[in-house]
């Protein structure tokens, strides 16, 4: 291997859907997989396969349809979540098991309450036993970053001596710093005797804000993997942002002489994917895959990028696979240009659902005099991503003002095949309209945030609406779109509703990695 060649680690499927609120299905993971297969990842960490049987299956299904990236499934340091994880990922050509321990005086006293030298020799059970299933076993001292550097050494060598070929040393709590995370890293390529034998990777939180700076410092000081997510996603602040880490190696080789096996021309269509499978809004002003991040007001600005794109732009739209067409879209428009419009948003849909789209799209066009991008992408997420819900929705009409009081909803949903219809009334229009839903499926679940912004300018915009639904503990976030917000706001809740069946076969184990 290349010894300056950076091993792109993604975690989307895995730790980005331990985020609050995100949840994926089987066929959406593998959308997802098949996508950072194409983009180059090196290894997909498709996620947690003792966490139920959803997930085993998913898992699963992954490994099968992905034929040349590594699949990676976690596992705690137990034989019956590492036989399980072997079981879920050995149809991949390509294969690992992940497997981790917590190594802090903070957790091995609180949250393992074992002594420092029986978390040792389980280092060493756990990788022996993991290395009898496979050959590529990756081991992660979990709170890292905190750990006492002479047992992190004694742990990180055990498990080299022991099988694993991956060491990866996590910033769970995200605590570090850039300088000091590196001259942990450095530490360890210094005094542990066999890290020769080993990767060093490093997987960071983003709580202060510095996941993506650690991971570089760490790369600098020796570390050849980072594990990532798209977007940033992940518990709690997220994880290090993949398309920052691997442009910022593309963007400045003059201090970090260090490459990757991404296909960056991607970047936009995997974050747009992620976003619209989870529900989680890309902030406006987010680095590489932010809606503003080659957008310019500033008068000076925009003056300097007109004269010299590199005024103001660092790195092009077009290396992160934004393109700007020329092709206007409206109710004339055919299938040809519909399907070319797609591909210069970076959909790769099938036929299906390309006809699927293009009905939708034909109906907004009947509504709305200019069909912007933004407009597009909106109308795909939610016709295409949610093929497999069991709650659909059909119509609605919705009486309210100072003439109807109290404002009343008439609803059709699709539950499991079966059309249903309800009356309700509420407090004001979405109040009305979400009883009734509730109505039609009964739930406990609770409102947790409504909220509405217009994806793109003018009176006849598309309202997209986000609803997060709490139950149990357990949260979704739900989006929907359409120019009638009332229409968008169903389809919002509509959406949470059918993530938060798939959360309730989800239940995770406890003890859960950085």
């Amino acid at each position: 291997m290349d010894n300056n060649r950076v091993i792109i680690f993604d975690t989307t499927l895995r730790d980005g859907e331990q985020s609050p609120g995100a949840s994926m299905n089987l066929e959406e993971k593998v959308k997802i997989a098949l996508v950072l297969e194409e983009m180059g990842v090196d290894v997909i960490e498709a996620g947690f396969p003792i966490a139920s049987n959803g997930d085993f299956e998913a898992v699963n299904a992954v490994a099968r349809r992905v034929k040349t990236a590594t699949i990676a499934g976690l596992a705690r340091a137990t034989k019956g979540d590492i036989e399980r994880c072997h079981q879920a990922v050995r149809d991949a050509p390509r294969h690992r098991i992940h497997t981790f321990l917590s190594t802090s005086p903070l957790h091995m006293k609180y949250k393992l309450q074992m002594e420092p030298e029986a978390v040792l020799q389980k280092v060493k059970d756990s990788v022996s036993f993991a290395r009898t299933l496979v050959d590529d076993v990756e081991w992660s001292a979990e709170d890292g970053s905190r750990t006492e550097h002479d047992f992190l050494c004694r742990c990180v060598e055990a498990a080299i001596d022991a099988g694993a070929r991956t060491i990866n040393i996590p910033d769970t709590v995200g605590y570090a710093v850039p300088d000091e995370y590196a001259a942990l890293i450095a530490m360890l390529v210094n005094r542990v005797p066999n890290i020769d034998k080993a990767i060093l990777s490093v997987h960071c939180h983003n709580d202060l804000g510095l996941a993506v700076a650690n991971s570089l410092a760490a790369v600098a000081a020796g570390a050849r993997q980072i594990e990532c997510t798209v977007n940033g996603l992940g518990e709690r602040a997220g994880n290090a942002a993949m398309e920052e880490i691997v442009m910022s190696l593309r963007t400045r080789p003059d201090r970090m002489p260090f490459t990757t096996g991404i296909k960056t021309e991607q970047i936009t269509r995997a974050s747009r994917l992620v976003s619209a499978v989870t529900g989680f809004v890309v902030q406006p002003n987010k680095a590489i895959v932010g809606k503003n991040a080659f957008a310019h007001e500033s008068g000076i600005h925009q003056d300097g990028v007109l004269k010299c794109a590199q005024t103001y732009e660092i790195m092009t739209p077009e290396s992160v696979g934004l393109t700007r067409s020329n092709l206007v879209m409206g109710k004339h428009s055919g299938r040809a240009a519909f399907r070319d419009k797609l591909k210069h948003l970076g959909y790769d849909l099938a036929d299906s659902a390309v006809e699927d789209a293009f009905v939708r799209f034909k109906d907004l066009a009947d509504r709305k005099k200019d069909i912007f991008d933004e407009d597009i992408v909106a109308l795909i997420d939610e016709a295409v991503y949610r093929e497999n819900d069991r709650i659909r929705f059909h119509g609605l009409e919705v009486l309210c003002g100072t003439r109807h009081n109290p404002p009343k909803a008439e609803l059709d949903l699709e539950i499991d095949g079966v059309v249903r219809n309800v009356k309700a009334t509420g407090d004001g229009p979405v109040d009305a309209t979400f009883n009734a839903i509730k109505a039609l499926v009964p739930h406990e679940a609770r409102l947790l945030l409504y909220q509405v912004h217009a994806v793109t300018q003018g009176t006849d915009a598309q309202a997209e609406v986000t609803v997060r639904l709490e139950e149990d503990g357990k949260t979704v976030n739900g989006q929907g779109a359409d120019t009638d917000t009332m229409v968008a706001s169903a389809r919002a809740y509509v959406n949470a509703l059918n993530k938060l069946l798939v959360k309730r076969q989800k239940t995770a184990p406890a003890a859960l990695t950085a």
